[in-house]
């Protein structure tokens, strides 16, 4: 009774980080296969969507990017719930933006609602490896991987947005964790279809 070919599961996936490290550029060049030199903030929420294959089930990768800056730290619950993975994002050139991992994994915590946030699965992306050659790096990949030891093993990947390097791989393993957990989360993003379904029932009837 093989039905992998018909279902389709949604993933959430949540990518969190300081404003500037990449997470929009992640995102457009796993998606679009494009990148942009022209820096552009995120203004809240934004997302893509993207289908693959993990093992033999297809999947619907939901990649929600969300602004890094504090004031709109406010946003984080609605977004947040029904995550299936999070993706903390970090600039090896910027300690700053490795300084502040544990806040937006705390953050996550916190305002996720999660069931058992020691199982919720982390991934760490150490993005613009490619810069000046690796010469203005100011997180050593040993650092970062402690770090994720101390969070209970998280993966880690190093990226490079603009070159695609390691890219396509950091997201299998995100869609293969997430696709892990999903069956203990609420896979779908709540009120977006179901809201429009029940204005158009209520306002359909009329005639």
């Amino acid at each position: 009774m093989d039905i992998s070919h018909k279902k389709r599961t949604l993933l959430k996936v949540i990518l969190l980080g300081d404003s500037g490290v990449g997470k929009t550029s992640l995102m457009n060049q796993y998606v679009y296969r494009k990148f942009s030199q022209h820096y552009k903030a995120t203004i809240g929420a934004d997302f893509v969507t993207k289908e693959l294959q993990v093992d033999d089930k297809l999947v619907t990768l939901q990649i929600w990017d969300t602004a890094g800056q504090e004031r709109f730290n406010s946003l984080g619950a609605a977004f947040y719930r029904g995550a299936d993975c999070c993706v903390l994002v970090y600039d090896v050139n910027a300690h700053k933006t490795f300084d502040t991992l544990n806040n937006w994994h705390d953050e996550f915590i916190k305002q996720a609602d999660l069931n058992d946030h020691e199982a919720f699965p982390f991934v760490l992306l150490g993005n613009k490896v490619d810069v000046d050659g690796g010469n203005s790096r100011k997180v050593t990949e040993k650092k970062a991987r402690e770090w994720c030891a101390s969070r209970g093993n998280l993966p880690y990947f190093e990226t490079s947005a603009k070159e695609g390097y390691n890219v396509d791989e950091a997201f299998l393993n995100v869609a293969k964790i997430a696709s892990e957990n999903e069956h203990t989360q609420d896979i779908y993003f709540p009120g977006i279809s179901e809201t429009v379904s029940e204005a158009e029932q209520r306002g359909g009837c009329a005639c």
